[in-house]
């Protein structure tokens, strides 16, 4: 066995990350730390660790986005690396910066290259540089009379993009022209409020696209990888609710092309670490490039899954100066895997968030069978954080043996104490396009807006 490639990782995160990265840290013999807010103080990750600091008061302002109380809590824990999971700091170039001046491995890539890849406009001139596709659209930030003209010139319908934007926030589509100043207005005060940053750019609105994301690994010896793709289509509110590895109906051409574009996208920033590659696939089969998330993803499991490999362990390899230790001719896709996101949220209420205690937990078990979970009987789920609150991931020889293994563990999961998004889950997969595979970004909202969405168990 080789050598720890750290003595001590801080993790500065939470919940079913935070527990995902300590049993990491553990396989390699590296000790952990939590780092925990007061809401969190009796979490279950705090108690995984084996050693925990505290991070400041319970809103994520005051704590866990907190840059400078996570750098304080990594050295009073005297570690020698960060692991920031995914969310809060973890595309922060600053903070990547800062746990570099304080002396402390940041695991992920630069500040420089986060930055550059978090601002979608210089993304779009960096790939637009390496030849990756990009959605036609504009490549600069718009005032509102440059941007009144450049929509003539890109076409209705189009979408107005936060330039620092994610997750939905700062995004605004626009069926006609007498729409784009409300539009404007609405999603840079949204990009305002949520990155501090109100600049915008247009893309054409793509008609029924796939949402495909392509996983990278690359180290520092200018080795590169991708393992394969995902698809992540089935969403709403631009947020997405399951995904799958490897894509259902993709040409073996397809998939080569998606992966090559990936290497060349990381390769064209110098990247270092587990990143990820966002494609829209439109009708015809052609793909453009979306945006690069430079940390772990949430759905990383079902990657895992197919390639056996282990996405954290090798983050904290690379970031230890590791070579990959192997090529692309090394990776292949095993089998097939789906992950369904489930949430403290009540499907029956338009999906409002519900905190509160569990007093049962039960989790599915068997064959192909994995729960990513921050929770346990007793857990409390605060109010303060996104209400995710597990990931059941199923593992199939095939695509259907995933889609009966993902029914059977949905029955199976009984959660008590709060509601959850398993009814809505338990709908989902007996839908027949679903099952067919044959979904696009905006199936679901369409099927939701046809009735109830959720099933008793």
């Amino acid at each position: 066995m080789s050598a720890p490639p750290f003595e001590r990782v801080l993790v500065a995160n939470r919940g079913e990350i935070a527990v995902r990265v300590i049993r990491a840290c553990r396989d390699l013999g590296v000790a952990s730390v939590a780092a925990y807010s007061e809401a969190d103080a009796d979490a279950l990750f705090v108690r995984r660790a084996d050693h925990a600091v505290p991070c400041g008061a319970a809103p994520a302002p005051e704590s866990y986005l907190s840059m400078e109380r996570m750098v304080a809590a990594a050295r009073e824990a005297g570690a020698d690396a960060v692991h920031p999971g995914y969310g809060f700091l973890s595309e922060s170039g600053d903070f990547a910066d800062a746990c570099r001046a304080a002396g402390i491995v940041f695991v992920g890539p630069s500040g420089d290259v986060i930055r550059r890849m978090g601002d979608k406009v210089v993304a779009r001139q960096t790939m637009i540089a390496a030849g990756v596709p990009v959605v036609p659209g504009t490549t600069e930030r718009l005032d509102d009379s440059a941007a009144a003209a450049a929509a003539r010139e890109v076409g209705f319908p189009l979408m107005v993009k936060a330039s620092a934007g994610g997750g939905g926030r700062g995004l605004r589509v626009v069926e006609d022209e007498a729409d784009l100043p409300k539009a404007l207005e609405r999603a840079r005060r949204e990009a305002r409020a949520s990155f501090g940053d109100d600049g915008v750019y247009l893309e054409r609105r793509l008609l029924r696209p796939r949402h495909v994301e392509v996983q990278v690994l690359a180290d520092a010896h200018s080795g590169c990888v991708h393992l394969f793709e995902r698809e992540c289509s089935v969403q709403r509110r631009h947020q997405k609710v399951v995904e799958e590895a490897p894509a259902p109906h993709l040409s073996p051409g397809l998939r080569t092309a998606l992966g090559e574009a990936a290497v060349a996208a990381a390769n064209a920033v110098g990247y270092e670490g587990a990143g990820t590659v966002e494609f829209l696939l439109d009708e015809d089969g052609a793909f453009y490039f979306l945006e690069m998330n430079t940390r772990i993803q949430v759905e990383h499991a079902i990657t895992e899954a197919v390639t056996g490999i282990d996405l954290v362990a090798a983050q904290l390899r690379i970031a230890a100066g590791e070579p990959l230790g192997f090529g692309q001719a090394d990776v292949a896709i095993h089998g097939h895997a789906i992950e369904a996101r489930i949430y403290a949220e009540d499907p029956a209420k338009k999906f409002l968030p519900k905190p509160g205690t569990i007093s049962a937990w039960r989790p599915p078990e068997g064959p192909g069978v994995r729960v990513d979970s921050g929770v346990e009987t007793g857990s409390a789920v605060p109010m303060y954080y996104d209400p995710m609150i597990a990931k059941l991931i199923v593992h199939g020889a095939d695509r259907a043996e995933s889609l009966t293994r993902l029914r059977v563990a949905l029955e199976s999961f009984q959660v008590e104490g709060i509601p959850t998004s398993l009814a809505f889950h338990r709908w989902l997969v007996e839908q027949p396009d679903f099952v067919r595979g044959r979904v696009h970004t905006g199936w679901l909202e369409a099927k939701m807006s046809e009735g109830p969405v959720h099933r008793a168990p």
